[in-house]
């Protein structure tokens, strides 16, 4: 087996596809002098703690300070441009939706087709279907996708899931964000949070640097995670909105926001040993970002377009609280799209435990973050990924790898 050169990045802590980045704009800034510090022996980046960053909690299990244990990709099926996996409590199958609108299961090794909305869905460069979630009790599934009508809608619905099939006929629109300006940036995740809610990551609506300034408008719905409670219906609105949404009210944001100032949060996952929220932010043109905030800390503003990574964006100032990312990784050696996975908590590869999962969908590069009480280091797993769009993690805490042409496991190599 193959092993890259480490890569290493330190990012220190304080208290407390994907969608390549595009656009002419190059305006990236460097780093600030009050906030990067850089250790002339290793090159290695610091942050000062007294920064915003959030520090891993002492309380979970910690990962080894060995180097990352061998793995491998274990081939389970073949897929058509699949963009997003998912599991269902107590359903030995894996569900993977594919671009043109199809959701297929996967057990062992063969795939069936469980819905089909390719009749509504716009395909094509960063739209199509994007995401799926189960509800708890698996009887309904949610999906994300741009709607062909009107152009590029991003649509969050919902769908009864009995007897192996959704039934796409009783479809129930929750959410939809007009999206018809720009064609990338249409975020596409879907997650049930440690709470029980509904979380949605939504790009800020394309076009290079934000044109539509969009992220750090707490009104819009484009550049946010979104929380919204799809069982319980109020206000005129076909789901509720959470007492804890930092601008329930409405008087200074959207209902829906949970948390703004993203450019294209393409796939976020939680810790399920600590509750721990990860985002990973898809960049302009030279940086890539890892976010991790406790998983009930409400109305984090993650920076963009006022920063990208650890840096100003086009000389802007640093917007009052702003969330400065875990990992950064410049564009280099191919880098250009982060693809977040998970912080693995399976029982197949100990030496992995604790660690953070992820890759960029370009360089298709496995990588691991490590947390220190120095900072967060990223170490190379030694394998690419070819592509990879998503994660997935089943209910023992196993890893999954969805790239442009089908699905593996994570195994022990």
């Amino acid at each position: 087996m193959r092993r890259r050169p480490v890569l290493v990045v330190l990012l220190a802590s304080a208290v407390l596809l994907g969608a390549c980045g595009g656009g002419a704009d190059k305006g990236t800034g460097g780093p600030e002098p009050s906030e990067a510090v850089v250790d002339p022996s290793t090159g290695a980046t610091f942050i000062p703690s007294d920064t915003t960053s959030p520090a891993p909690p002492t309380s979970s299990p910690s990962p080894s300070n060995e180097a990352p244990p061998a793995v491998k990709l274990t081939r389970l099926a073949g897929l058509e441009a699949p963009t997003a996996l998912a599991f269902r409590a107590g359903d030995p199958a894996l569900y993977a939706t594919e671009q043109g609108g199809t959701i297929q299961a996967v057990r062992d090794g063969r795939t069936t087709v469980v819905a089909d909305i390719g009749d509504r869905v716009l395909t094509g460069s960063e739209r199509g279907l994007l995401g799926l979630v189960f509800s708890a009790d698996g009887a309904t599934l949610y999906l994300y996708w741009t709607a062909r009508e009107p152009t590029g809608q991003v649509t969050i619905a919902a769908y009864p899931f009995a007897d192996g099939r959704a039934d796409v006929a009783r479809e129930r629109v929750l959410v939809t964000i007009a999206h018809d300006r720009f064609g990338n940036h249409n975020g596409g995740q879907l997650g049930i949070g440690p709470d029980g809610f509904l979380y949605a990551g939504v790009g800020d609506g394309g076009g290079g640097g934000n044109p539509l300034k969009t992220a750090l408008d707490t009104r819009s719905l484009l550049g946010k995670v979104l929380r919204i409670d799809p069982t319980r219906p109020s206000g005129g609105r076909p789901y509720g909105i959470p007492a804890g949404n930092p601008f329930a009210d409405g008087r200074d944001g959207a209902p829906e926001v949970w948390a703004f100032g993203l450019r294209n949060p393409w796939r976020f996952s939680w810790d399920r040993a600590d509750g721990r929220l990860s985002i990973a932010d898809v960049g302009q043109n030279a940086y890539e970002e890892v976010n991790m905030v406790p998983g009930d800390r409400a109305g984090v503003n993650y920076g963009w377009n006022a920063r990208e990574g650890l840096h100003a964006y086009e000389g802007r100032d640093r917007p009052a609280g702003a969330v400065d990312p875990i990992i950064e990784l410049p564009h280099e050696g191919g880098v250009c799209s982060v693809t977040g996975g998970y912080v693995y908590r399976g029982s197949r590869i100990p030496g992995l435990t604790g660690r953070y999962v992820f890759t960029d969908y370009c360089d298709s590069e496995l990588r691991a973050g490590r947390p220190t009480t120095g900072g967060w280091v990223v170490e190379s797993l030694g394998i690419d990924g070819r592509q990879v769009t998503t994660f997935g993690q089943d209910e023992a805490g196993e890893l999954y790898v969805l790239d442009s042409s089908g699905l593996s496991r994570l195994d022990p190599a």
